[in-house]
């Protein structure tokens, strides 16, 4: 084949290529074609795995709102968008899920600006233009409030989001939202349990679904079944302009990051461990535990079971429970 090759350049008048600048000229032309196809299997990979991504926080977004009823036909959702990896992520899942839903809603973004020092604040209003939802831009100083009331090194993020919840929390009765969407997720979810279980001493977390204290407000978390780790690789592959938080988000040693690491921790060495304690949040035994509140145990019984509802010949038991020796 290198014979026929080089007896055809020689042969080419036109051309004063020798088999030496012919070989070169071969292996400059391979380059780019080998560089072009390597780019190409490269793309290709990322868009199978945007796909894959895309399709599992669909899913199980989708399986959140139904589970909760998060979202009815005719709702006004308020998407709150802070600018980090999980307000973009939801907002984006919603809008592709708004797109084939059996019912109809409304979108609408919300960005709060805390007046922090060096927010850009051209990045949301461009992306959101780009994007075509409705959006609105709150502005709120709540970043000198913070900071007034806070002593230096405390950590701020406890006033800082009574603060912002407090403003959205308005705002979203202003534009007749009847719905708030936060951008927690399954992790946000558990790491909050095991704060309110270390430092609070309560079996407590974030509901994927909550009404305000006063019943104007019902706050839902499209992203409770996601988890962060795919959120992240999400966001990466979408390459959302992330703003960071510098006000709260800079803070070192705080209880939170270190009961993340200790979430981490245990998925990397023990695969599944998350899913389980999430699983737990969805199975609570209250006759297992010890609150009196929760359950009547000053008035358990030999022989009755706790909490059975009974009618006619079987409430003949003391508080209507039912002889489970009987049956």
């Amino acid at each position: 084949m290198s014979d026929i090759l080089y007896q055809e350049v020689l042969s080419d008048p036109v051309s004063s290529l020798t088999p030496a600048d012919l070989a070169a000229s071969s292996a400059s032309d391979t380059e780019p074609c080998a560089a072009q196809g390597a780019q190409s299997d490269a793309e290709r990979k990322t868009k199978l795995r945007l796909n894959k991504l895309q399709k599992r926080l669909r899913r199980e977004m989708g399986r959140a709102i139904e589970d909760f009823r998060m979202i009815e036909d005719g709702d006004r959702v308020m998407v709150c968008l802070s600018g980090g990896k999980d307000s973009y992520t939801m907002l984006d899942i919603l809008l592709n899920l708004q797109k084939s839903a059996p019912i109809s809603f409304e979108l609408v973004a919300v960005n709060l600006d805390q007046k922090q020092p060096g927010f850009p604040e051209h990045i949301l209003p461009a992306y959101l233009d780009a994007v075509g939802v409705p959006y609105h831009i709150v502005e709120r100083d709540t970043y000198s409030i913070v900071k007034k009331l806070v002593p230096e090194g405390k950590t701020t993020c406890g006033l800082c989001s009574r603060l912002r919840r407090g403003t959205l929390y308005g705002f979203a009765d202003e534009i007749g939202a009847n719905k708030i969407a936060l951008g927690h997720h399954r992790d946000d979810i558990l790491e909050t349990f095991f704060l309110n279980m270390f430092f609070g001493g309560k079996l407590k977390s974030m509901p994927p679904k909550l009404l305000s204290d006063d019943g104007k407000n019902m706050v839902i978390r499209p992203l409770a079944y996601a988890r962060e780790k795919d959120i992240e690789a999400y966001s990466e592959l979408r390459q959302f302009p992330i703003i960071p938080c510098n006000l709260c988000g800079s803070q070192e040693n705080l209880q939170r990051q270190v009961i993340k690491d200790m979430l981490q921790g245990w998925d990397h060495t023990h695969p599944g461990r998350i899913e389980t304690m999430f699983r737990s949040l969805q199975n609570v035994v209250p006759s297992h535990l010890a609150d009196t509140q929760l359950f009547d145990f000053a008035n358990l019984q030999l022989g009755f079971a706790e909490g059975v509802a009974t009618s006619g010949e079987d409430a003949e038991a003391p508080g209507g429970r039912i002889d489970i020796l009987s049956l």
